[in-house]
């Protein structure tokens, strides 16, 4: 048992570590990984500066929300592309079929993926948060050890997200692409990132109610508040066990017909 949990183990560490050795080589690809984070985070800091500056303004309150939208949505948003883009490189580079000529299971490729997928995370965000620390004055961290229990959540939609997205990728191949880059923008509106989510309309609010992101950034509010809504938090865990558990049962059914089809051998051509 434990030699199968080890060879196991080795399977998933060989895959990540051909992504990981494609960095040390190559600044423009760690360079990629901080970019947009970076970007967002002076953009939104910038605001934000301006509008603590609009003294008597109910917007001067929201500076520090704000940045903490920017920051933890990222989160969701890393963790879903790091891990499409990482299953895509395997296609772009005409190496799916090779992956699975070898031992490698399904389910060792998709921990090697959220292995990618947390690290590339990581590399976008802590520079993110340390320019939010320095140049606004904003630390994440300062809501205490709530914070690792939001990063968790957003990080599980994400790779939730990405698990439909590589389905999707198994089914049309190709075609599907784009949707790495663009699927979870279109659930910004619904993921309440910079506005209670008391503020959509009422059909939209039970739309953002299925979205495990909005919970997360009304419990965010609510802890920049001083208060940890834990009932929040309950809501946030229990739609992604759902979400995870939809897109992992998708991805298997995909797999399974890419398989029969010889996709895994031509997709992307």
């Amino acid at each position: 048992m434990n030699a199968s949990v080890m060879a196991s183990g080795q399977r998933v560490w060989g895959l990540m570590y051909r992504h990981l050795a494609l960095f040390r080589r190559s600044w423009p690809r760690l360079l990629e990984l901080a970019y947009w984070p970076v970007l967002q985070m002076c953009i939104w800091g910038f605001t934000s500066s301006f509008l603590a500056t609009r003294q008597g303004s109910p917007a001067a309150l929201a500076g520090g929300a704000l940045i903490g939208g920017v920051l933890l949505w990222e989160v969701s948003l890393r963790s879903q592309m790091g891990m499409s883009i990482t299953f895509l490189e395997e296609i772009w580079s005409r190496n799916l079929g090779h992956v699975f000529v070898s031992p490698l299971r399904p389910f060792e490729l998709v921990a090697a993926l959220i292995g990618m997928s947390a690290i590339r995370m990581f590399a976008g965000v802590i520079p993110a948060a340390l320019l939010a620390w320095a140049l606004y004055a904003f630390n994440v961290f300062a809501m205490g050890p709530v914070i690792l229990l939001f990063f968790l959540n957003l990080m599980v939609m994400g790779w939730a997200v990405a698990l439909a997205v590589i389905s999707l990728i198994l089914r049309h191949g190709a075609g599907a692409e784009a949707l790495a880059w663009s699927v979870l923008f279109g659930l910004t509106p619904f993921a309440a990132v910079f506005y209670p989510v008391s503020v959509l309309p009422l059909p939209l609010q039970w739309v953002a109610f299925i979205v495990p992101a909005s919970h997360v950034f009304e419990g965010m509010r609510a802890a920049l508040g001083g208060v940890i809504a834990w009932d929040q938090l309950a809501l946030a865990v229990g739609m992604n066990v759902l979400w995870l558990a939809g897109a992992a049962w998708i991805f298997r059914r995909q797999f399974q017909v890419a398989r029969t089809r010889g996709a895994l051998m031509t997709i992307g051509e």
